[in-house]
């Protein structure tokens, strides 16, 4: 990794129901500074691997995040998710499918299409069949995609990626840090106010 080009780096979890939620203006945010700073995508992996169904005080928990986001944010969620699902307290896979997609130039792609399903469709991320699923629905590779998904190269790449996410201090998600040469500036996220962010951005690039 050169360290000597500017970077913004967009740390996130696809089953971050917070980035969800901020996702119209990191979009704002995008648009406004392609070809201005390399932006760079970094998984966060909120929530290690599990086969064991998610405890009722967690889904209880985790609901009422989708219930403050809705009503601060307006962000639309699908709450059949609770009832339709055995949810499990796991978002690796979901990181490992943007690995995977990252390898065929969709990661963004990817995560729309598991945001989608997550929130709006009532669809579990966590199981790899349904990541499958929707790698075929946005045209990927299908047999490559899911080979990777869960091979050991992948894995390791994972991992990797947490490590240097934590080693920025990317341990909440969504988080934004722009990186020039050996500096490392945490930016503050700002919900409902891209040009904000935008602005700090371009202030910080006016110094880089």
């Amino acid at each position: 990794m050169n360290k000597d080009v500017t970077r913004l780096y967009y740390v996130y979890d696809p089953m971050c129901a917070w980035c969800w939620g901020y996702k119209p203006t990191w979009q704002k945010i995008e648009s406004a500074l392609k070809g201005k700073i390399d932006i760079v995508y970094i998984v966060g992996g909120l929530a290690p691997d599990s086969d064991e169904p998610m405890p009722h005080e967690m889904r209880t928990q985790i609901a009422s995040y989708w219930n403050k986001i809705e009503s601060q944010l307006g962000t639309e969620f699908n709450h059949e998710f609770w009832s339709k699902n055995t949810p499990r307290r796991s978002t690796y896979p979901a990181c490992r499918a943007m690995l995977a997609a990252r390898r065929q130039d969709a990661e963004q792609k990817m995560l729309t299409a598991v945001q989608h399903a997550y929130y709006l469709d009532a669809k579990n991320p966590s199981d790899n069949e349904v990541l499958i699923e929707l790698a075929k629905d946005i045209g990927l590779d299908v047999e490559k995609f899911t080979f990777d998904l869960t091979s050991d190269d992948i894995e390791q790449y994972l991992k990797s990626e947490l490590r240097f996410a934590r080693s920025i201090g990317g341990n909440s998600f969504p988080s934004l840090f722009v990186a020039d040469k050996d500096t490392v500036v945490e930016l503050p996220i700002e919900y409902q106010d891209a040009n904000m962010t935008i602005e700090q951005v371009e202030q910080l690039l006016s110094y880089a």
